[in-house]
């Protein structure tokens, strides 16, 4: 008896687990993965059938043979797509992560060049300026919906090209940062980048393990706290969230405020990291051209379901086949090809959750079915026992 009771236990913790909203996030995302991969495969062997086995394979493998810079690359997308999946929370869309990573970036190199500090604490406060910078990048559309009601993807996107615009400006305009000759900015100090995690001919850098434990925290926040409770329930219904009490405007400045600041801080970990080559640092280019990184976030946010642990796991698969993209190379097929695979991807993710609950409701229809058919026997084995006894 109690065997039963302990069978019944767990099969309903099963159910429950299957029918719960994040195992449905990750079947719809590991569809959205599976088909993306079935896709690219076929555009390589349209491209060159004879190596499309050997190029497949370095997509889906070759970043375990570079798990450092997987790691590395990961980083601030992994940060953008926080930025993404937390103002997404609020219902808010802010497709202004690649300015905001910009700023962040910015603030943390001129602390790092600009400021006599002890070298002990340099890099700390250079990230903590990329925070800030970040912070107030995200701070004025948030300001202008809140209050203004403008719409935050048109702000967000303009300050896109208002960040990445000025930031190249300043830059050039520093003697100390940039070098004209090279027209790149000069290598950080080595007390300025971010420690290393020791791992042979990569940048990988304890950004890695600050970007995880702050996704960790935001999971926190919003699942287990009354400010994440309130985020969630403006988001989902801003009119009953302002009936019940809840500063709706407030929310939306501090989310923007806390999105940008999330970007700042990947534009941060980015140009703080140390090279893989002795003695220098990541250096920028100005070359007026928008950070890929904060778009790449939107595709992490997606394919995420803008959930902070779902956005860790798939910032850090997207980075896997991007490296395994650039190997890809040496069969014959251009990087960009991983690209492709990348846009197939968050294009299924769109509609995968519809796929996988249509999924989920056939076979609902099928055990229901399967239910009705196993009472009708039951019924007709019953009456056909009591025929059996009347006629004794």
């Amino acid at each position: 008896m109690q065997d039963k009771k302990n069978a019944k236990s767990f099969g309903e913790k099963l159910k429950d687990i299957t029918h719960s909203k994040g195992f449905s996030s990750f079947t719809a995302a590991l569809l959205a993965i599976v088909l993306g991969l079935v896709f690219g495969f076929i555009v390589m062997l349209v491209a060159d059938a004879n190596n499309a086995f050997k190029g497949f394979e370095s997509v889906v493998s070759g970043g375990f043979q570079r798990i450092g810079d997987v790691f590395y690359f990961a980083t601030p997308i992994l940060m953008t797509g926080l930025a993404v999946g937390f103002a997404f929370k609020m219902g808010l869309f802010n497709i202004g992560a690649s300015g905001q990573y910009t700023m962040g970036m910015f603030f943390a190199l001129y602390v790092g060049f600009m400021w006599d500090l002890p070298q002990g604490i340099h890099w700390v406060v250079a990230i903590l300026a990329g925070l800030v910078g970040g912070m107030l990048w995200g701070f004025i559309p948030g300001i202008f919906k809140a209050l203004l009601n403008v719409n935050e993807v048109i702000t967000s996107i303009m300050f896109n090209y208002i960040g990445m615009y000025l930031v190249d400006m300043l830059i050039q305009g520093n003697g100390t940062m940039y070098v004209s000759s090279t027209t790149r900015t000069n290598y950080l100090p080595k007390h300025v980048q971010i420690p290393t995690l020791g791992v042979q001919g990569s940048n990988v850098n304890f950004g890695i393990i600050f970007a995880v434990i702050i996704g960790v925290i935001l999971y926190i926040v919003l699942q287990k706290t009354t400010f994440g409770y309130e985020l969630k329930a403006t988001g989902f219904n801003k009119t009953a969230a302002d009936y019940a009490g809840m500063k709706g405007k407030r929310n939306i400045i501090l989310t923007m405020v806390i999105a940008g600041g999330l970007a700042g801080l990947g534009g941060a970990f980015a140009i703080l990291a140390p090279s893989a080559i002795a003695g220098s640092s990541m250096t920028y280019e100005p070359i007026n051209i928008i950070a890929a990184n904060g778009f790449n976030g939107i595709a992490v946010a997606l394919l995420g379901s803008a959930h902070p642990i779902g956005i860790i796991f798939s910032s850090v698969f997207i980075s896997h086949i991007q490296r395994g993209g650039t190997l890809a190379s040496l069969h014959g097929y251009k990087p960009e090809i991983i690209d492709v695979v990348i846009a197939v991807i968050i294009y299924f993710s769109a509609f995968a959750m519809i796929m996988n609950s249509g999924f989920a409701k056939f076979l609902k229809n099928l055990r229901e079915r399967r239910h009705k058919v196993s009472e009708a026997k039951s019924i007709g084995d019953k009456d056909a026992s009591s025929n059996t006894k009347e006629a004794k």
